[in-house]
């Protein structure tokens, strides 16, 4: 780390390829593609609400448009301070202030905290413009999460108590470590997947499922504890082995998967995060300005009866 400090904090600001309301903009997107994706075992889509009570999909959409703002003006501070404590601080300020307008626009339901974290610091390094390949974004992001903010409210979130009884690290333990479900698990996926001719759709599911295999979901601990994870990471997997979506095995397992999950109350929210981060550096890595909604064209294959 002794050899990267002094590249990552810069003393002057730095213009990115893209600006900072552009960034928002697919960092909005990225979010509202993961909504939108259908199928998805327990979390809100186009065929419902998932294992929740309070939200649904125009809440989501509401609130991922509440929040872009947000990710602008960090992408803004990005591009005019340099990328050291004062910046965490500013951005940290800044992630609280979209918490507020995110639970404003939700009628009190947390549609998107983790997501917040995740993709504002995904966003604030992205903006420095230095390098748009998502590891050199990540590794930014990821110096940036580890500095201190001084003024974090001592509040005990649901994320704290899983950790205290669980172990699991969530999204700050994520950034902490360089979005390794994104960049080694998410990413990876998601190309070799489009490369075996997969629809968009099914790819996406592919990444998914990838991710929540392998990931200790805090939203599925805090819901469902350790025998909840167990239950999310094995369907995933076993939905996987079956053939995945595209199959017909693989997409029954889904199904299967999806009715354990309501029947639990279990939502994999800290998969469908760090989706939304992988969809947003993918856009970025391919160069795009917009990511594409394919899931009105593409045939869903199970709930939509």
């Amino acid at each position: 780390m002794a050899i990267v400090l002094p590249i990552l904090r810069q003393v002057a600001p730095i213009r990115s390829v893209l600006d900072a309301g552009q960034l928002a903009e697919l960092a909005r997107q990225a979010l509202v593609a993961e909504v939108e994706l259908t199928p998805k075992p327990g979390l809100v889509d186009r065929r419902g609400a998932g294992a929740h009570s309070d939200l649904s999909l125009d809440l989501m959409r509401q609130s991922a448009a509440a929040i872009a703002p947000y990710f602008e003006a960090m992408g803004d501070s990005a591009q005019s301070m340099p990328f050291d404590r004062g910046l965490r601080t500013e951005v940290a300020a800044i992630g609280r202030a979209a918490e507020s307008a995110m639970l404003q626009a939700t009628n009190g339901s947390n549609a998107h905290k983790g997501a917040i974290w995740i993709l504002g610091l995904l966003v604030t390094a992205a903006s420095r413009g230095i390098d748009l390949n998502p590891a050199a974004i990540a590794q930014g992001a990821a110096f940036l999460a580890r500095l201190p903010d001084r003024a974090q409210p001592q509040l005990l979130s649901h994320g704290e108590m899983v950790r205290a009884r669980y172990g699991a690290t969530g999204a700050r333990g994520e950034a902490f470590a360089g979005f390794p479900h994104v960049l080694h698990v998410g990413l990876p996926t998601l190309r070799a997947e489009r490369n075996r001719a997969r629809t968009e759709t099914n790819s996406r599911l592919w990444a998914l499922l990838n991710i929540m295999a392998r990931l200790e979901d805090t939203c599925v601990l805090y819901r469902g504890g350790a025998e909840g994870l167990a239950i999310v990471q094995k369907g995933a997997s076993d939905a996987l082995l079956a053939g995945g979506p595209g199959s017909v095995a693989g997409e029954l397992a889904m199904l299967r998967l999806d009715q354990e999950l309501l029947i639990r109350n279990i939502s994999p929210g800290g998969t469908a995060d760090l989706l939304a981060a992988t969809l947003f550096l993918d856009a970025l890595e391919q160069g795009q300005n917009a990511i594409e909604d394919n899931s009105l064209s593409e045939e869903v294959s199970y709930g939509t009866d």
